[in-house]
């Protein structure tokens, strides 16, 4: 009785909206060009998503829920692609010759200021539909030839998901690492490159640009870049995989930030949703930073008993 009288009030939806945007703080990664409130379900179009799409009929914008202080830039970077910004924040339309410059800067030396030779990997995985959880601490070190070696120093949780999500990862990314980098680079040979807009948030200015592969090919993203004005490093892509690496897997989106310090990446964050056919969504966080040979010791021990 109560939800049929909740629902005559308030045909248009709008009080439920306000409340959702007021008192829930638990939106989902954006799938689909869509963000979800876990709490209520309620669907909110992903404004950049509009700003791309030509064809796509008028949607009526609803609040967006509020947010951990920590993602509001992130989604704040991706509103300014949709619409005019306000106050101290300013976006360009028109590409300006410093992010022409910023842009060549990443096509000739991506990957560059990320390359750690030696680094430290926390991955935590879950498989939201089983309530299952686990997480992995490892080093990771580039060889010469071949694909890169890990050392285990923690592993805990769940064994399905540390076997069927955790180690597919790191298989997937030994995969990787032999492909030919020039194949999955952000050129104008794979990707079609528009310039979408900038942003200052606090101290630094970021350019953004839009990334459709020409192709769909394994390893190549459908999202936006953004480049850091003074590096050309990125600080920030999003997106989806054009061509899902497996046939147990129906949708990849991935969300990669860079946190740099003074002029190069002092650490890594990822975050992965897999929509499998079989167990549901996978979510995967993986957090990399510059590791040490001391560090690279202890894994060893660990690895040994």
């Amino acid at each position: 009785m109560f939800r049929w009288m909740w629902r005559a009030l308030d045909r248009k939806n709008t009080i439920g909206g306000l409340w959702c945007s007021l008192m829930h703080d638990s939106p989902r990664w954006p799938v689909h060009g869509h963000y979800e409130c876990r709490i209520c379900g309620r669907q909110y179009r992903v404004p950049w998503a509009e700003a791309v799409s030509s064809t796509a009929a008028p949607v009526r914008r609803r609040p967006l829920p509020s947010l951990p202080s920590a993602m509001v830039p992130a989604l704040l970077l991706m509103a300014v692609l949709a619409q005019p910004s306000r106050g101290t924040e300013s976006l360009m339309t028109a590409p300006a010759p410093s992010a022409a410059t910023a842009l060549e800067r990443f096509i000739a030396s991506q990957g560059e200021a990320a390359a750690w030779p030696l680094e430290t990997m926390q991955i935590e995985a879950s498989l939201p539909k089983l309530k299952k959880a686990g997480r992995l601490l490892a080093i990771r070190r580039l060889l010469p030839l071949g694909p890169p070696d890990y050392r285990v120093i923690d592993i805990a949780g769940d064994s399905t998901v540390k076997h069927q999500v955790i180690v597919r990862y790191i298989s997937a990314d030994e995969r990787a690492s032999q492909v030919p980098a020039p194949s999955v680079a952000v050129t104008p040979a794979n990707y079609k490159i528009h310039y979408a807009g900038a942003l200052r948030l606090t101290n630094r200015l970021a350019y953004a640009f839009r990334m459709i592969p020409r192709k769909k090919r394994e390893g190549l993203i459908d999202g936006v870049l953004w480049l850091d004005s003074d590096t050309g490093i990125a600080v920030r892509e999003s997106g989806y995989l054009v061509k899902s690496p497996s046939v147990f897997l129906k949708r990849v989106n991935i969300t990669r930030e860079n946190e740099l310090l003074n002029g190069t990446v002092a650490e890594r964050i990822t975050h992965l949703s897999v929509e499998t056919r079989l167990a549901g969504k996978a979510e995967l966080v993986i957090v990399e930073r510059p590791g040490s040979e001391d560090l690279a010791l202890r894994g060893t021990a660990v690895e040994t008993h």
